[in-house]
This record gives structure tokens, C-alpha cells and sequence, in this order.
């Protein structure tokens, strides 16, 4: 693949729209599946797309994610870009594929994530990253984002870890929970958006800049490179501008 799935997200063509809150509603609780969000995929995507149902689960009002060998996030863009600082929900996976291993291409990726994608000034982003961006861009006619921050239910990566994506520094990952995890077991994530973005991108990002602007929020299960299937849910969504 020859740009990184995640920060494609600016080039792909809606298929379809799950209305769960409006743009400038901060709750994105899932609750009713109001209106703003649309399962997207690549230009004539061939492989099957990651289904995304709104779903009661222990009393939950959810978003259940299965993926079959499949890719397509589920996103929430923000018209315009919001600074957001804090995001937190609550996840829980019931299965995952085994040969998951966020570092390589052929193990990327993951039963949940969570990630926010992110504007602010070229001149930040590496020479050599900055021009292949610049190539992206050109090629897709698409705004392509800056970066992307993922955090992600992995394998036998330990909490905590940062990874860049293997197809793309311009999206790095911050593991939260990984198979230990895989069950029955629901877990409530509260992030610092700032100081997760410093841990993954402080290259780019020192302390004592200001918040960027976040152009999309988007869930994601994918489970095409490693032609697995896996099952999550995704609750409470809510971040703070």
C-alpha cells in the first residue's frame, strides 16, 4: 500500500452515513446515532468494508466494530478544525486476530482504535517527510492531513508504547490495551491529547506550542493485511475543546 490507510482518510469517498452527532456537539456518546459521521473507504476499494452497528452491549449504548479481512474507519470530521485537548470513551474487544503486530506492514492492524487527525504547519514536518506529503497531496488532490494520532487495542505490544506506523511516520500510535485484554472486560480511556501528542510527536510538536487543530475523529477495526476477524465495541465517545 502505497500511502499509510490512516492518513489516507482525507481522500476517501464516502459510502455511507451513520448520523451519531452533530459537528458541534463535543458528546459523541453514540447514544440515538445522530447525524455526522460516514463510513468511508478507498476510491474503488476492492477489499470488503468494516461494518460499524450501533448497538446496546451491557447496558451500553455502543458502537459495535467487526472486521472480516476488511478496512474503512468511521469518522467524525470537525468543519473547521477543532483544538481539541482532552478525549476519553470506553472500548471493549471480544476477539482479534492473531498475527497482529503493529510494527510490521503485514501485521497493521487492529480490532479498535481511536484517532484524531491533526493540521499545523509544513515547515514542522521532516524535509524528507514533508516532500513525500507534499507528493500525496498532489497525487490525490486531496488535503491530506499533517498527522495522525492513533490510540490502539494491539497484540503483544505492551501498554503504553509508542509506534510509528510502518507504512507512515506521519501517523504514530500510543497502545493502550493489547490481547491480555481481549474479553469481556470494558475499559474507560482518558487521554491528555497535548502530552500524548509530545510523547508521539515532540519532534514536531515541543513542549510549550500550542494545542494544533484537529481536522477528523474516526474509530477504525481493520483486519485486511492480516486477513483476520475481529469484533469490538466503542462507547461514551466525548472529547473537550
Amino acid at each position: 500500500m502505497p500511502i499509510c490507510k490512516l492518513l489516507t482518510v482525507g481522500l476517501l469517498t464516502t459510502i455511507g452515513t451513520l448520523a451519531l452527532a452533530q459537528n458541534s456537539d463535543p458528546d459523541l456518546s453514540f447514544e440515538g446515532m445522530g447525524s455526522g459521521w460516514q463510513v468511508a473507504t478507498f476510491p474503488q476499494q476492492k477489499m470488503p468494508v468494516t461494518r460499524y452497528q450501533g448497538e446496546s452491549v451491557d447496558g451500553r449504548a455502543s458502537v459495535r466494530m467487526e472486521a472480516r479481512s476488511s478496512y474503512g474507519p468511521l469518522v467524525h470530521a470537525f468543519t473547521p478544525p477543532q483544538p481539541i485537548t482532552q478525549l476519553q470513551w470506553s472500548w471493549r474487544v471480544a476477539q482479534q486476530g492473531a498475527a497482529i503486530d503493529l510494527r510490521s506492514k503485514a501485521g497493521d492492524d487492529s480490532a479498535a482504535k481511536v484517532c484524531l487527525s491533526f493540521v499545523w504547519d509544513d515547515a514542522r514536518v521532516p524535509f524528507l517527510e514533508r516532500q513525500l506529503l507534499r507528493l500525496a497531496r498532489l497525487s490525490t488532490g486531496q488535503a491530506l492531513p499533517a498527522s495522525t494520532l492513533c490510540w490502539v487495542w494491539g497484540a503483544l505490544e505492551a501498554a503504553g508504547e509508542a509506534i510509528d506506523n510502518p507504512y507512515s511516520r506521519r501517523v504514530r500510535s500510543i497502545v493502550l490495551r493489547n490481547v491480555t485484554d481481549v474479553g469481556t472486560a470494558w475499559f474507560d480511556e482518558r487521554r491528555d491529547v497535548m502530552r500524548d501528542l509530545r510523547q508521539t510527536f515532540g519532534d514536531e510538536w515541543p513542549a510549550g506550542a500550542a494545542a494544533p487543530l484537529v481536522t477528523a475523529v474516526f474509530i477504525a477495526a481493520d483486519a485486511d493485511n492480516t486477513a483476520s476477524h475481529s469484533i469490538g465495541w466503542v462507547s461514551k465517545l466525548h472529547y473537550a475543546p
